[in-house]
């Protein structure tokens, strides 16, 4: 198979709940940062053969395919195909995945890959609704308990053995990690500053726009804070049991709003219009998980790419996973055995929210920037998905 790059990858501010992206339309705001992948690569909008979007929500303003309804407002060539996937959080790591099958099979040389959500506008769960059947069937329940996210999260943390002060403490660093990141300015250039519309009282635009450059997520807070938070999951849970909860909002990705854009070639084709790569991707891949546990697959994924690739954790000076639940993170780390430096370095989800279409691909922008800036040869991305899913990939330098 042809060897596959990353020619560049951008990302919007992570806007939170109700925030400074609440007033775009998820096609714009997709739009906005698919034109400036291509824009910062220099390469004709032309070339672009395929764009591959995720998007969770996908109802509303993000239903009839919004992958190229962006495409199209984002001024792309009519002739590019799009599609929108949904691998849950992980819609846009899948994404990425299958933009690089596309290319190492032959049957495209340059795409996009990336994702959106808008879950100010379209809240989590917006795709459920009533009159049109439940999305888990009777027989599910015969192989399966069903569990939600909180619930899976909860039972890893007491699988590992993980306590409330562990938990509060990894939210505490997020947060740190996450403003030291701005305060020295280690963002810069990967993040796409947006013109967003301002709304009257009617709801509707004035004609005016502010300025959103910033992850708004972040916030000061301290141990004695996040020990005052109240659990998400309070006693007598159906699955829990008496005792409650260990996470709380401090120690759960924020609800948020955010897209993102990776564009890839073929190594012959980055060669051919002298694009300079960024990486090389090593090895990318999604597997299934143990589904009632449901937030367990980093750890499945990143087994699956240490076996394939003959690779150690100890090769890799840079890590993004993806803070779905401070226990996601403390069980991959507990298994894989990996050193906190190396995590997360700029803070995660926790501290900067979780736009779900979009995370994957905020994720990669994160890990290369950071790769380049440490001078690491390897850079691991991962994600945990619903539904008892994991997402992996490997970044190499070029």
């Amino acid at each position: 198979m042809p060897p596959v790059v990353v020619a560049d990858a951008v990302r919007s501010p992570v806007g939170k709940r109700n925030g400074g992206l609440a007033t775009m339309h998820a096609a714009d705001l997709f739009g906005h940062v698919l034109a400036d992948v291509v824009a910062r690569s220099g390469i004709d909008p032309e070339l672009v053969e395929q764009v591959v979007g995720g998007c969770v929500s996908q109802v509303g303003m993000q239903a009839f395919n919004v992958t190229r309804t962006a495409a199209l407002v984002g001024g792309l060539s009519l002739t590019t195909g799009a599609t929108t996937v949904d691998a849950q959080c992980g819609s846009s790591q899948q994404a990425f995945t299958l933009a690089y099958g596309l290319i190492a099979s032959g049957t495209v040389d340059v795409a996009i890959a990336g994702g959106v959500e808008v879950m100010s506008r379209v809240p989590m769960g917006s795709n459920m609704g009533s009159g049109v059947g439940k999305g888990i069937p009777k027989s599910y329940f015969a192989k399966y308990q069903f569990t939600s996210q909180f619930q899976g999260a909860e039972l890893i943390a007491r699988k590992w053995g993980i306590g409330r002060d562990e938990l509060d403490a990894f939210g505490l660093r997020s947060q740190q990690r996450a403003a030291q990141a701005w305060t020295e300015e280690r963002f810069a250039g990967q993040i796409l500053p947006i013109d967003a519309p301002d709304l009257g009282e009617d709801g509707k635009p004035t004609g005016t726009t502010h300025r959103v450059e910033r992850d708004e997520g972040v916030r000061e807070t301290s141990l004695e804070a996040l020990g005052g938070l109240r659990p998400v999951i309070g006693p007598d849970d159906r699955v829990l049991g008496p005792e409650p909860g260990l996470h709380t909002p401090g120690t759960s990705s924020q609800i948020a709003d955010g897209a993102s854009a990776v564009l890839l070639m073929s190594e012959a084709a980055a060669s051919r219009l002298g694009v300079r790569p960024r990486a090389r991707i090593l090895d990318t891949c999604l597997v299934g998980s143990d589904p009632v546990l449901m937030l367990t697959g980093p750890i499945d994924a990143t087994h699956r790419l240490l076996g394939r690739t003959g690779l150690a954790i100890g090769d890799f000076g840079v890590v993004e996973i993806n803070e779905a639940f401070a226990s996601v993170v403390l069980a991959w780390q507990q298994e894989l055995k990996v050193p906190d430096e190396i995590i997360n370095p700029n803070g995660g989800a926790i501290a900067l929210g979780h736009p779900l279409g979009a995370t994957g691909g905020v994720l990669i922008a994160k890990a290369l920037n950071e790769m380049e800036r440490v001078g690491s040869r390897h850079a691991l991305v991962t994600m945990c998905c619903g539904g008892g899913l994991g997402t992996g990939t490997i970044l190499s330098a070029p």
